[in-house]
This record gives C-alpha cells, sequence and structure tokens, in this order.
C-alpha cells in the first residue's frame, strides 16, 4: 500500500525548516558573544561588531548580484553547495585565532546564506501544495525567526558553558547534516526568482508609494540591528559579571515575530489598514526603546519584548504591502525591499555606534528613536502617495 501524498511533502519540507533554522542560527550566532571577541582578542566594539556586520551585508545586495547565478543552476545544486561550503567554514572558523581570518571566513559565510535563504523558498513553492503555500511560507518565517533567536540564546549559553568556539563547531556540524538531507530533494524545483536590473529599480523608486516604503523599512531594520548588536556592550558595562547566557536571554523578546507573524490579519482587522498596524508598531518601537534608557536588566528584558513586537508589526505589514503596491512585477517589488531591509540593518549594525562610543547609551538610543521618527515620516507620506493611488489599486483588486 502507498504511502499518502502528504508524507512524501512532509520530509522534504520538515528539512526545509531545519536548514532555516540553523543558517540563521549561523548568521546571528556571534552577535552576544562579540564582547567575548573584543576581550579575545583586544578589539574595538566597532571591530567586534563586524562578525555581525559582515554575515548581513551581502544578503541587501543579493536580488541584485545573485541573479545569473540563482537562473543558471537547479535550486539543489545550489543549496546543497551553499550549505556545504556554509558548514566546512563554520568549522573553520570554529577553529581560528587570526582575528583578520576570522573576518575573511565570516565574510564568505554570509555571501553563501543569500544562496541557501532563497533556494528554501522556492523548494517550499515547489513542495507545498498549492493551498497549503501560505501555511508552509508562515512556519518558514516562524523558523527564520526561531533561528534568530535560537542563535543568539545558545550561543551565549554554550559560550559559559564550553567557551565560544564549541556552539560554531557544532552549528558546522549540523549545516554538514543539512547538507546530508538535502541529497533527497528534487533536482528540477523552479526558482522562480526575479532579477531586478538596475533600470527596474529606478523606475520602481522613482515612484513615491515605493520610495517611502522602503525608505521606511530601511529604517526600521536600521533601528533593529543596531541596538541588538550594541546592546550586549551595554549590558556588559552596566553589570559585567553578566554572562553569556544572560546576554542570550536577553533576545527572548525576539520570538514574538512568530506571534506577530501568525497574527498579521487579525492585527490588519483590528488597526483598519496596514499602515496604521506599521504606525502602531512604531509607536511601540520607541516605548521599547524607552525601556532601554533605564539601566537596569529585568526592565530591559520586558522592554525586548515591547521593541520586538513592534519591529515585526511594521516588518509584517510592510513585506506584505508590497504585494498591494506592486500590481505587476511583483518578484521585483519585493527582491528591492529586501535589499532596502538588510541594507538597512548592516548600516544599522555599525553606524550608531559613532554615537555610543563618543556619547554613550542614551544618546545612542536618542539616535535611535530620531530613525524612528523618520520611519514615521516615511509611513506618513507613504500613506499620501496610496490615497492618490486608491482607484486604481481597488480596481485592480
Amino acid at each position: 500500500m502507498s504511502e499518502p501524498a502528504s508524507s512524501h511533502r512532509d520530509g522534504p519540507l520538515a528539512t526545509i525548516y531545519f536548514c532555516t533554522v540553523v543558517t540563521f542560527c549561523t548568521l546571528y550566532a556571534a552577535q552576544p558573544i562579540q564582547p567575548v571577541f573584543q576581550q579575545e582578542f583586544d578589539l574595538s566594539s566597532f571591530q567586534a561588531i563586524l562578525f555581525t556586520t559582515l554575515m548581513m551585508l551581502p544578503l541587501g545586495f543579493a536580488p541584485m548580484f545573485y541573479g545569473v547565478l540563482l537562473e543558471s543552476f537547479s535550486a539543489r545544486t545550489i543549496v546543497r553547495i551553499a550549505i556545504l561550503l556554509l558548514g566546512l567554514l563554520e568549522l573553520i572558523f570554529s577553529l581560528t585565532s587570526d582575528y583578520l581570518v576570522l573576518l575573511v571566513l565570516r565574510g564568505i559565510q554570509g555571501m553563501a546564506i543569500p544562496a541557501i535563504l532563497t533556494s528554501l523558498v522556492s523548494y517550499i513553492s515547489f513542495t507545498a501544495p498549492r493551498e497549503d503555500i501560505q501555511a508552509a511560507v508562515a512556519r518558514y518565517i516562524a523558523a527564520t525567526i526561531l533561528g534568530g533567536f535560537l542563535g543568539r540564546l545558545l550561543s551565549g549559553l554554550f559560550t559559559d558553558l564550553f567557551g565560544w568556539r564549541f556552539f560554531f563547531f557544532l552549528l558546522g556540524l549540523l549545516l554538514l547534516w543539512g547538507f546530508f538531507l538535502l541529497r533527497n530533494l528534487k533536482q528540477d524545483a523552479n526558482l522562480a526568482y526575479s532579477r531586478p536590473t538596475m533600470a527596474q529599480v529606478a523606475e520602481l523608486v522613482r515612484q513615491p508609494q515605493f520610495l517611502w516604503l522602503y525608505c521606511a523599512i530601511f529604517a526600521v531594520f536600521f533601528v533593529f540591528a543596531g541596538l541588538l548588536n550594541f546592546l550586549p556592550f551595554q549590558l556588559k558595562l552596566i553589570d559585567p559579571s553578566v554572562g553569556e547566557t544572560g546576554i542570550g536571554l536577553m533576545y527572548s523578546g525576539y520570538v514574538m515575530g512568530i506571534l506577530v507573524s501568525l497574527n498579521v490579519r487579525r492585527l490588519i482587522r483590528l488597526f483598519g489598514t496596514e499602515i496604521r498596524v506599521a504606525m502602531a508598531g512604531l509607536l511601540l518601537y520607541v516605548a521599547g526603546i524607552g525601556g532601554f534608557t533605564i539601566p537596569d536588566r529585568s526592565t530591559m528584558f520586558v522592554a525586548m519584548f515591547v521593541f520586538c513586537t513592534g519591529m515585526f508589526m511594521a516588518h509584517s505589514l510592510l513585506s506584505g504591502y508590497v504585494n498591494t503596491l506592486a500590481r505587476s512585477k511583483k518578484g521585483i517589488a519585493n527582491g528591492v525591499y529586501i535589499s532596502f531591509y538588510y541594507l538597512g540593518g548592516t548600516v544599522g549594525s555599525f553606524a550608531p555606534g559613532a554615537l555610543y562610543e563618543h556619547f554613550g547609551w542614551k544618546a545612542f538610543l536618542v539616535g535611535l528613536v530620531a530613525m524612528v521618527g523618520g520611519a514615521m515620516f516615511c509611513l506618513f507620506r507613504l500613506q499620501q502617495a496610496v490615497a492618490t493611488l486608491q482607484p486604481a489599486v481597488e480596481d485592480d483588486d
């Protein structure tokens, strides 16, 4: 008797979610233990945060420069090679003691991550039944959030227990296991990848509704990456005895992203429009940042839940709103959104450090609030731009 079709689908999807979680663990594992790198290699805080910045940077340029690769090879070939490369480099990273070599390794790893994530998303649309694709994508988003949280939490925990190298070595082994599991993926998955040209990007950005939306998400992730990247240094300053496990636990609020992403439609019904939900998220953003002005770890722990809820409210709604505005070439509009999102995170992961280094934590937070204010202004202008397009949008719907 043959197995149900669903059982054949569950295996590949489970593998995809596993690889997604481990990949995001790898992306963010260095973030909570940056003070450890700073101390071990006698670095400035700026030098230490590069371990995260260099991993994130290629994600900002992926839609522009990865198209040729992704159109030339099967998704199975790309994802397996990229996961194998990422795993081997992670093992080498765990055994290396030279700062510049470590940075080079992180930079190369960052170049492999966009190929992995793009291929995995494509396989979801290829593997899941049409009626289940939306749920499968929602689970993928949950897996990215879970991976970001576990990467930070377990990195801190294992650093306290076994030293910083252990978790990176473990991630290398898990990535190699993912390479083994991915052998069962079918060869002919369609990447359905849209590679925007510079002319298409310019055409999109010249349209006010896209310009203001992209600027808003740039600012949103700028603030998010900035606070999460410099928080470990401030926690060490407040309490030098705090362990890496304590720092990792501080990121627990990150899991609010799962709750928000699974309740997007309820939020829209509650607030009326996507832009109102995003604006409410930014108000929570400011409230969360306010909580970080109090030099108390318990207060900061609670503030992280408020802060992350605000971020994911804005991001979840704006990422979906792109598809509402893009009546054609949705793939390109989404690709440019991803670029602005990760470029904002890349710049935010180091640029606010100038305020932190020269003027302290509160000035740093004021700078982040100013960026949130910029995001609110962008949403206001987005609302105005959409109002002029509303008849056309309604006709298209």
